[in-house]
Protein backbone atom coordinates (compact mmCIF):
# COMPACT_ATOMS: atom_id res chain seq x y z
CA UNK A 1 0.00 0.00 0.00
CA UNK A 2 1.62 3.55 -1.06
CA UNK A 3 1.88 6.37 1.36
CA UNK A 4 -1.22 8.49 -0.01
CA UNK A 5 -3.14 5.34 1.09
CA UNK A 6 -1.91 5.21 4.26
CA UNK A 7 -3.04 9.09 4.65
CA UNK A 8 -6.02 8.74 2.86
CA UNK A 9 -7.23 5.36 5.14
CA UNK A 10 -6.03 7.74 8.37
CA UNK A 11 -7.76 10.38 7.14
CA UNK A 12 -11.33 8.76 6.92
CA UNK A 13 -10.80 7.33 9.91
CA UNK A 14 -9.23 3.83 8.55
CA UNK A 15 -7.21 2.13 10.87
CA UNK A 16 -5.52 -1.34 9.80
CA UNK A 17 -6.29 -4.31 11.84
CA UNK A 18 -2.96 -6.17 11.50
CA UNK A 19 -2.19 -8.32 14.64
CA UNK A 20 -2.76 -12.01 13.58
CA UNK A 21 -4.23 -13.06 16.93
CA UNK A 22 -6.68 -10.63 16.97
CA UNK A 23 -7.56 -11.18 13.42
CA UNK A 24 -8.09 -14.80 14.05
CA UNK A 25 -10.08 -14.29 17.39
CA UNK A 26 -12.71 -12.52 15.03
CA UNK A 27 -12.75 -15.13 12.80
CA UNK A 28 -13.34 -17.84 14.82
CA UNK A 29 -15.97 -15.78 16.44
CA UNK A 30 -17.44 -15.14 13.34
CA UNK A 31 -19.45 -18.35 13.06
CA UNK A 32 -21.44 -18.51 9.73
CA UNK A 33 -22.79 -21.48 8.02
CA UNK A 34 -22.24 -23.28 4.53
CA UNK A 35 -25.96 -21.39 3.90
CA UNK A 36 -24.32 -17.86 4.46
CA UNK A 37 -23.43 -15.17 2.46
CA UNK A 38 -20.33 -13.35 4.29
CA UNK A 39 -20.26 -9.46 3.71
CA UNK A 40 -16.85 -8.28 4.43
CA UNK A 41 -16.93 -4.72 4.93
CA UNK A 42 -13.71 -2.48 4.44
CA UNK A 43 -12.05 -5.51 3.15
CA UNK A 44 -8.72 -3.51 2.73
CA UNK A 45 -5.49 -5.34 2.21
CA UNK A 46 -7.37 -8.80 2.68
CA UNK A 47 -5.52 -10.38 6.25
CA UNK A 48 -9.09 -11.04 7.44
CA UNK A 49 -10.65 -11.90 4.30
CA UNK A 50 -8.12 -14.10 3.94
CA UNK A 51 -8.93 -15.91 7.58
CA UNK A 52 -12.89 -15.71 6.65
CA UNK A 53 -12.41 -16.63 3.00
CA UNK A 54 -11.17 -20.47 4.47
CA UNK A 55 -14.30 -21.36 5.75
CA UNK A 56 -16.43 -19.10 3.91
CA UNK A 57 -19.26 -20.84 0.65
CA UNK A 58 -19.37 -16.98 -1.07
CA UNK A 59 -17.32 -13.82 0.30
CA UNK A 60 -18.36 -10.62 -1.00
CA UNK A 61 -15.11 -8.54 0.15
CA UNK A 62 -16.58 -4.51 -0.26
CA UNK A 63 -14.30 -1.50 -0.15
CA UNK A 64 -14.44 2.10 -1.84
CA UNK A 65 -11.05 2.48 -2.95
CA UNK A 66 -10.36 1.65 -6.63
CA UNK A 67 -6.40 0.92 -5.88
CA UNK A 68 -7.31 -1.75 -2.81
CA UNK A 69 -10.21 -3.27 -4.66
CA UNK A 70 -7.67 -4.07 -7.55
CA UNK A 71 -5.13 -5.23 -5.12
CA UNK A 72 -8.07 -7.63 -3.67
CA UNK A 73 -9.44 -8.86 -6.53
CA UNK A 74 -5.29 -9.94 -7.55
CA UNK A 75 -4.83 -11.31 -4.46
CA UNK A 76 -7.85 -14.14 -4.59
CA UNK A 77 -7.58 -14.54 -8.18
CA UNK A 78 -8.78 -18.00 -8.94
CA UNK A 79 -10.38 -18.52 -5.77
CA UNK A 80 -14.10 -18.87 -6.47
CA UNK A 81 -15.59 -18.33 -3.34
CA UNK A 82 -14.20 -14.57 -3.30
CA UNK A 83 -15.55 -12.20 -5.03
CA UNK A 84 -14.65 -8.28 -4.47
CA UNK A 85 -17.12 -5.48 -4.81
CA UNK A 86 -15.92 -1.99 -5.09
CA UNK A 87 -18.64 0.65 -3.90
CA UNK A 88 -19.69 2.50 -0.71
CA UNK A 89 -21.23 0.18 1.48
CA UNK A 90 -23.82 3.30 2.35
CA UNK A 91 -24.81 3.53 -1.56
CA UNK A 92 -25.90 -0.27 -1.79
CA UNK A 93 -28.26 -1.50 -0.46
CA UNK A 94 -27.48 -5.33 1.26
CA UNK A 95 -29.20 -7.10 -1.50
CA UNK A 96 -27.73 -5.13 -4.48
CA UNK A 97 -24.44 -6.03 -2.43
CA UNK A 98 -25.58 -9.58 -2.33
CA UNK A 99 -26.06 -9.74 -6.13
CA UNK A 100 -23.01 -8.21 -7.41
CA UNK A 101 -20.71 -10.68 -5.43
CA UNK A 102 -22.47 -13.18 -6.70
CA UNK A 103 -23.93 -14.49 -3.55
CA UNK A 104 -27.34 -15.08 -2.09
CA UNK A 105 -29.78 -14.91 0.92
CA UNK A 106 -29.32 -14.62 3.98
CA UNK A 107 -26.32 -13.13 4.68
CA UNK A 108 -23.95 -12.16 7.56
CA UNK A 109 -21.66 -9.12 8.27
CA UNK A 110 -17.72 -8.51 9.27
CA UNK A 111 -15.96 -5.55 9.31
CA UNK A 112 -13.30 -3.82 11.02
CA UNK A 113 -15.18 -0.20 10.28
CA UNK A 114 -13.83 3.25 9.91
CA UNK A 115 -14.34 5.36 13.43
CA UNK A 116 -16.43 8.05 11.53
CA UNK A 117 -19.09 5.75 10.06
CA UNK A 118 -18.80 2.83 11.96
CA UNK A 119 -22.72 3.51 13.32
CA UNK A 120 -23.87 4.69 9.92
CA UNK A 121 -23.25 1.65 8.51
CA UNK A 122 -24.81 -0.40 11.42
CA UNK A 123 -27.46 1.12 11.12
CA UNK A 124 -27.85 0.67 7.27
CA UNK A 125 -27.85 -2.95 7.46
CA UNK A 126 -30.18 -2.96 10.31
CA UNK A 127 -32.80 -0.59 8.55
CA UNK A 128 -32.03 -2.40 5.63
CA UNK A 129 -35.45 -4.62 3.92
CA UNK A 130 -33.14 -7.55 4.02
CA UNK A 131 -31.14 -7.55 7.38
CA UNK A 132 -28.12 -9.45 8.33
CA UNK A 133 -28.53 -12.88 10.85
CA UNK A 134 -25.77 -11.18 12.48
CA UNK A 135 -23.00 -8.60 12.41
CA UNK A 136 -19.84 -9.19 13.59
CA UNK A 137 -17.85 -5.33 13.57
CA UNK A 138 -15.25 -3.55 15.25
CA UNK A 139 -16.37 -0.56 16.58
CA UNK A 140 -14.69 2.13 19.30
CA UNK A 141 -14.98 0.93 22.61
CA UNK A 142 -17.41 4.00 23.72
CA UNK A 143 -19.26 3.63 21.22
CA UNK A 144 -19.40 -0.46 20.96
CA UNK A 145 -20.63 -0.08 25.12
CA UNK A 146 -23.27 2.94 24.12
CA UNK A 147 -24.88 0.45 22.06
CA UNK A 148 -24.73 -2.53 23.94
CA UNK A 149 -25.54 -0.75 27.14
CA UNK A 150 -28.83 -1.67 29.61
CA UNK A 151 -31.01 0.61 31.26
CA UNK A 152 -29.50 2.99 33.43
CA UNK A 153 -26.65 3.72 30.93
CA UNK A 154 -28.68 3.70 27.65
CA UNK A 155 -28.55 6.38 25.26
CA UNK A 156 -30.47 7.15 21.71
CA UNK A 157 -27.83 4.76 19.64
CA UNK A 158 -28.54 2.02 22.20
CA UNK A 159 -32.39 2.57 21.63
CA UNK A 160 -31.95 2.71 17.82
CA UNK A 161 -29.71 -0.43 17.62
CA UNK A 162 -31.34 -2.45 20.05
CA UNK A 163 -34.73 -2.01 18.68
CA UNK A 164 -33.32 -4.66 15.65
CA UNK A 165 -30.92 -6.41 17.64
CA UNK A 166 -29.34 -8.13 20.39
CA UNK A 167 -25.62 -6.43 21.11
CA UNK A 168 -22.92 -7.89 22.83
CA UNK A 169 -19.53 -6.59 23.64
CA UNK A 170 -17.23 -10.07 22.86
CA UNK A 171 -13.58 -8.42 23.81
CA UNK A 172 -11.73 -5.30 23.28
CA UNK A 173 -8.48 -5.00 20.96
CA UNK A 174 -5.55 -3.07 22.04
CA UNK A 175 -4.16 0.03 20.11
CA UNK A 176 -1.16 -1.59 18.98
CA UNK A 177 -3.13 -4.32 17.47
CA UNK A 178 -3.58 -1.42 14.83
CA UNK A 179 -1.78 0.49 11.88
CA UNK A 180 -1.55 3.54 12.60
CA UNK A 181 -2.67 3.10 16.38
CA UNK A 182 -5.73 4.77 17.21
CA UNK A 183 -5.54 7.46 19.96
CA UNK A 184 -9.38 5.72 21.06
CA UNK A 185 -9.54 2.46 22.60
CA UNK A 186 -11.56 -0.18 20.16
CA UNK A 187 -13.72 -3.71 20.53
CA UNK A 188 -15.32 -6.20 18.46
CA UNK A 189 -19.05 -6.20 19.11
CA UNK A 190 -21.40 -8.62 18.02
CA UNK A 191 -24.96 -7.67 16.65
CA UNK A 192 -27.62 -9.92 16.48
CA UNK A 193 -30.72 -9.47 14.66
CA UNK A 194 -34.35 -9.91 16.31
CA UNK A 195 -37.23 -12.11 14.78
CA UNK A 196 -39.27 -9.07 14.61
CA UNK A 197 -38.15 -6.22 16.80
CA UNK A 198 -37.77 -5.83 20.64
CA UNK A 199 -40.85 -3.37 20.79
CA UNK A 200 -44.82 -3.66 19.36
CA UNK A 201 -45.05 0.17 17.55
CA UNK A 202 -46.85 1.15 15.22
CA UNK A 203 -44.70 3.99 13.74
CA UNK A 204 -40.82 3.27 13.99
CA UNK A 205 -40.20 6.69 12.63
CA UNK A 206 -42.49 8.24 14.66
CA UNK A 207 -40.96 6.28 17.79
CA UNK A 208 -37.94 7.04 17.44
CA UNK A 209 -38.43 11.04 17.24
CA UNK A 210 -39.83 10.74 20.38
CA UNK A 211 -36.94 8.70 21.80
CA UNK A 212 -34.62 11.31 20.22
CA UNK A 213 -36.76 14.09 22.11
CA UNK A 214 -35.99 12.17 25.55
CA UNK A 215 -32.33 12.08 25.03
CA UNK A 216 -32.41 16.03 23.52
CA UNK A 217 -31.01 17.01 27.02
CA UNK A 218 -30.12 13.61 29.02
CA UNK A 219 -29.04 15.32 32.09
CA UNK A 220 -32.05 16.74 32.33
CA UNK A 221 -35.35 14.93 34.13
CA UNK A 222 -37.65 13.45 31.32
CA UNK A 223 -40.31 16.24 32.14
CA UNK A 224 -38.11 18.97 31.20
CA UNK A 225 -36.13 17.25 28.49
CA UNK A 226 -39.54 16.05 26.36
CA UNK A 227 -40.53 19.49 27.08
CA UNK A 228 -37.47 20.56 25.08
CA UNK A 229 -37.63 17.83 22.86
CA UNK A 230 -41.28 17.86 22.15
CA UNK A 231 -41.57 21.55 22.34
CA UNK A 232 -44.47 21.26 24.62
CA UNK A 233 -44.90 22.85 28.27
CA UNK A 234 -43.56 20.92 30.91
CA UNK A 235 -47.11 19.88 32.60
CA UNK A 236 -48.34 18.66 29.28
CA UNK A 237 -44.84 16.18 29.47
CA UNK A 238 -45.73 15.43 32.69
CA UNK A 239 -48.99 14.31 32.32
CA UNK A 240 -47.58 12.24 29.05
CA UNK A 241 -45.30 10.89 31.21
CA UNK A 242 -47.69 10.11 34.28
CA UNK A 243 -50.29 8.27 31.82
CA UNK A 244 -47.43 6.03 30.84
CA UNK A 245 -45.91 5.16 34.58
CA UNK A 246 -42.97 6.68 34.20
CA UNK A 247 -41.76 8.93 36.89
CA UNK A 248 -41.09 12.69 35.24
CA UNK A 249 -37.87 13.01 37.61
CA UNK A 250 -35.78 10.00 35.42
CA UNK A 251 -33.64 10.50 33.16
CA UNK A 252 -33.60 9.06 29.46
CA UNK A 253 -30.68 6.95 30.05
CA UNK A 254 -32.73 4.91 33.02
CA UNK A 255 -35.47 3.72 30.65
CA UNK A 256 -36.11 0.62 29.37
CA UNK A 257 -37.16 -0.35 25.56
CA UNK A 258 -40.67 -1.47 26.84
CA UNK A 259 -40.77 1.70 28.82
CA UNK A 260 -40.39 3.80 26.01
CA UNK A 261 -42.83 2.10 23.89
CA UNK A 262 -45.09 2.70 26.66
CA UNK A 263 -44.47 6.29 26.74
CA UNK A 264 -44.62 6.30 22.68
CA UNK A 265 -48.41 5.15 23.21
CA UNK A 266 -49.25 7.28 25.69
CA UNK A 267 -48.31 10.51 23.51
CA UNK A 268 -50.03 9.11 20.68
CA UNK A 269 -52.94 8.99 22.75
CA UNK A 270 -52.36 12.95 24.11
CA UNK A 271 -51.31 13.91 20.39
CA UNK A 272 -54.76 12.35 19.02
CA UNK A 273 -56.77 13.52 21.94
CA UNK A 274 -55.36 17.32 21.21
CA UNK A 275 -54.13 19.54 23.67
CA UNK A 276 -55.46 19.46 27.52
Amino acid sequence: MTDWHRRRRKALGQHWLVDRRVLGRIARAADFSDADTVIEVGAGSGLLTELLARRASRLIAVDIDPALAAALRERFRGRDNVSVVERDVLALTPEEIVARGGGRLPYVVVGNLPYFIGTAIVRHFLNARAQPRWLLVTLQLEVAESIAAAPGRMSYLGVQVQYYAEPRVLFEIPAGAFRPAPKVRSAVVRLDTRDGVAVDVDDREAFMRLVRAGFAAPRKHLRNALAIGLEVGPGEAEAMLAEAGVEPARRAQTLSLEEWAGLYRAHRRSSASGPR
